[in-house]
């Protein structure tokens, strides 16, 4: 079994350097309905899909449950504002890691006080900052990356020849899996902090 893991690294880094975000401005500043939204959506994230060919973005269904289930505010008369877009977005990042309770007591807060709103600080605010400061990170993503590909390229090396190179790349995923296990129990974390909080809120007001 033969795996060029160094060039397959070295291909990733490079579409990683490919990587941008939808930028609010990039947004239609006009209202659209469900097919001009679920079209939108289709057009700037289905190359980032790993089968592109046969996933599905963001289906009208999905749309319809997040509104059912208070994680996007409901459409005014069938029509899309920019701020649902920008809610979509937000969802179509975490629903690969988080569950549909958790997106809603993140995002719950967020949609409550900055959406819709005439204030200075408002949704796009938050959306402008965050995806900004995230896509800044990516320089220091790729090294933390190199860093474990070298730290794999370490190990095994009293394994079977036939086998050496197989081991290699399972130890890399093996501590890229590990990297997005302890993050994901962090944001679980702090996301039921934020579920505490509102509870405790909510308990108070009564």
């Amino acid at each position: 079994m033969h795996i060029n893991t160094k060039d397959l690294l070295n291909s990733i880094m490079e579409s990683f350097d490919r990587i941008s975000y939808v930028k609010s401005q990039d947004i239609p500043n006009i209202d659209l309905y469900m097919d001009q939204v679920t079209t939108f959506m289709d057009k700037n994230f289905r190359r980032n899909s790993r089968y592109p060919e046969d996933d599905k973005v963001m289906t009208k269904t999905m749309i319809n449950n997040y509104a059912k289930n208070n994680l996007l505010p409901p459409p005014v008369k069938k029509k899309y504002s920019r701020e649902h877009i920008l809610v979509l977005i937000f969802i179509y990042y975490y629903k690969g890691f988080l569950s549909i309770s958790d997106i809603q007591a993140l995002l719950g807060p967020v949609t409550q006080k900055f959406f819709n709103t005439d204030k200075e600080f408002h949704i796009q605010s938050i959306y402008d900052e965050v995806f900004q400061v995230g896509y800044d990170q990516i320089e220091e993503l790729k090294k933390q990356v190199m860093s474990k590909y070298e730290q794999a390229e370490q190990t095994f090396d009293d394994a079977p020849e036939s086998s050496r190179e197989f081991l290699k790349m399972f130890s890399f995923i093996c501590f890229l899996s590990f990297d997005v296990y302890m993050k994901k129990m962090l944001i679980e974390k702090l996301i039921d902090e934020i579920k505490t909080g509102e509870r405790e809120k909510n308990e108070k007001s009564e």
